[in-house]
């Protein structure tokens, strides 16, 4: 397969010794150009991944790598003396004028990572064991994290979870109605405008900061191809200051519904509550240690919010027409606010089961 880029001439900015074998996509992401990179090394055929970072979505490319760079280097040295240690944690390789990325001269930024053995991701759940072990390993990051030295982390997409002010982007996009499209979407803009209440609700509550992933889908976390346990965890680029209910909110809207993003049959869309509570004792039995009692009260508030938060950030792009999200119907936007929409109908129907689970563990 013929690569999109010259990820030889990129290699040769980098401190990676041997002859280079071949690059192929790898991965299902959506952002960056990712390869996986063969090299051999003395007989040994070694693998790296190299990524092209999207600097249309992270204007700030520098400022992200300095994040990656000082988050990467706590976490192995708190990994130092750990079973597997190497495994744990993304390792960068530098490039040979001493950064932790390459700039080519077609203005792209290139990162490299030591390529992780023997453990895989999965783009959907299959069992409740691996939603404990993701946000075990979610949990994880957070706790080894915690005492990550000043200066605070740079914001590399700003205001990221500030729902307030989605819901306030919403309300323009109702009003200017750009695309003549709010006529087709009244019963999703009824059902935003009677939550809006619920947007400040983590603000208001003044939790304390935490460094945070930030995109906590189940496939960004390596799980031991032999052992299952959740290994490490990768795609850092929005790892920066927020609360940490955010990372277990987003855990609970894309693992506990066994529907996709889109789907257009909304019956089948609901929270699965066995799938929350492995990841509430996956996620408390890594995190609990370092959590308040507030933080740990609004855990299940946290799946609402940020399902509701996504809705109304598709909703917003269905109403601006179609100018974010990539979209691959008509209508593709708003199927997908229907069913985060459905989604957070199911969490508040199953609100008080989910407290007294939290209150037990």
């Amino acid at each position: 397969m013929k690569t999109k880029h010259d990820v030889r001439g990129v290699a040769r900015h980098l401190q990676i010794n041997g002859e280079f074998l071949g690059a192929e996509p790898y991965g299902s992401g959506h952002i960056n150009d990712t390869y996986c990179v063969l090299f051999d090394q003395g007989g040994n055929r070694v693998r790296y991944i190299f990524q092209r970072i999207n600097h249309n979505i992270f204007k700030n490319p520098l400022g992200l790598m300095e994040n990656i760079e000082r988050v990467t280097a706590h976490l192995g040295r708190k990994c130092t003396g750990q079973p597997d240690a190497s495994r744990r944690v993304l390792t960068l390789i530098p490039s040979r004028y001493g950064t932790s990325y390459h700039h080519d001269a077609e203005g792209n930024y290139w990162r490299a990572y030591l390529f992780i053995e023997k453990a895989r991701t999965y783009d959907a759940v299959e069992s409740t064991g691996q939603a404990f072990e993701a946000a075990k390993a979610f949990g994880q990051f957070q706790k080894l994290l915690a005492d990550l030295p000043a200066p605070r982390l740079q914001d590399t997409i700003p205001d990221f979870h500030h729902t307030p002010k989605r819901f306030a982007t919403l309300e323009q996009a109702i009003q200017a109605d750009v695309a003549n499209r709010a006529k087709l979407a009244q019963p999703e803009i009824e059902f935003a405008l009677r939550h809006k209440e619920m947007c400040s609700v983590l603000l208001n509550a003044r939790l304390p900061e935490r460094v945070t992933h930030n995109d906590t889908k189940f496939n960004n976390v390596m799980l031991d191809e032999t052992t299952g346990e959740g290994i490490c965890v990768i795609d850092l680029d929005t790892v920066m200051p927020g609360l940490a209910l955010y990372d277990f909110g987003d855990m609970v809207r894309t693992t506990t519904s066994p529907t996709k993003e889109d789907e257009l049959d909304l019956t089948k869309v609901k929270m699965q509550f066995p799938m929350f509570e492995a990841l509430a004792r996956g996620y408390l039995s890594s995190a609990a240690g370092f959590l308040t009692p507030a933080e740990k009260k609004f855990l299940p508030f946290s799946g609402k919010l940020i399902t509701f938060e996504i809705g109304i950030r598709f909703l917003t792009d269905f109403l601006a027409g179609d100018v974010y999200f990539k979209v691959h119907r008509d209508g593709h936007n708003l199927d997908r606010c229907r069913t985060q929409f459905k989604l957070v109908e199911s969490i508040e129907q199953q609100t008080e089961p989910m407290n007294q689970l939290i209150e037990s563990i």
